[in-house]
């Protein structure tokens, strides 16, 4: 485990002295968790872990019984213990609330205040997109990965069953899954409101963040093609682009020597 105390951005939380420490295990999905940290402008504490045999090491149940990254442990000043947060969604929604609401759209329409069908459609697209991150679209990247381990870890003498099997199942069901979700994505992003820019309007949101591993992952290895989808690479050439996005990327290879996405 490589570990080093990495400070954002000063900032007034609203919380006192409040100890953030964020757990990154390298090529997952903790490295959005870091780019948010950063858009929060708060201090936060950075830990790092390597991956062993492609799992996440067992120190990290230490902090959390499912071993997993991201993990946050938030200490408020004065508080006994600290909250241990997981599930990427999760740790977004709480640290968006309590550190930057701005990162969130407005919920509700001027005059519709707590009325049944008065959100804005700004914020039915982000809570929405938090949600589909994790419960749709990741999943078929995962798969992605997975088929791909086997075709490449499979011994020789096997390998032509392996690629056999998984061929099929990327023709008969991934592929055609990951293509509907990018045809989604790519007219969501030219339908979006206020002008567009990003998913959920014309300002960067806590959705666009936890949408940016997936996007960049599917760019090298799922199909997301500027030809196929122009709109939407020009998205992910933008969030790729982004100083908070960059200053997270370029803060791991000061820790750890390189980052790698995957």
């Amino acid at each position: 485990m490589a570990s080093a105390e990495q400070l954002g951005q000063q900032g007034v939380t609203g919380q006192g002295k409040t100890k953030v420490i964020l757990y990154w295990l390298e090529k997952s999905r903790a490295q959005r968790i870091l780019w948010l940290l950063e858009e929060l402008n708060i201090d936060y504490e950075l830990k790092t872990y390597k991956r062993e045999n492609m799992l996440a090491p067992s120190e990290l149940k230490k902090v959390h019984p499912l071993g997993k990254s991201p993990l946050v442990s938030i200490q408020a000043e004065g508080a006994a213990e600290p909250l241990v947060l997981a599930e990427s969604g999760f740790i977004t929604e709480y640290l968006i609330e309590h550190f930057q609401p701005s990162l969130a759209p407005k919920q509700y329409q001027k005059g519709k205040e707590g009325q049944v069908q008065g959100e804005t459609e700004e914020w039915l697209r982000y809570r929405y997109l938090m949600h589909y991150a994790e419960g749709t679209l990741m999943p078929y990247l995962v798969t992605a990965l997975l088929l791909r381990t086997i075709r490449e870890k499979s011994p020789f003498f096997i390998k032509p069953i392996a690629n056999a099997i998984t061929g099929n199942v990327e023709s008969l069901y991934l592929k055609p899954n990951l293509e509907k979700n990018l045809n989604f994505l790519e007219d969501q992003i030219k339908s979006a409101p206020d002008g567009g820019g990003y998913l959920c309007g014309s300002k960067l949101t806590g959705a666009d963040i936890l949408l940016s591993f997936p996007l960049s992952a599917a760019k090298g290895r799922a199909g997301l093609t500027e030809e196929k989808y122009p709109a939407l690479c020009a998205y992910v050439d933008r969030l790729e682009a982004m100083e908070g996005n960059k200053k997270a990327i370029q803060k791991i290879i000061e820790v750890e020597g390189a980052y790698n996405l995957f």
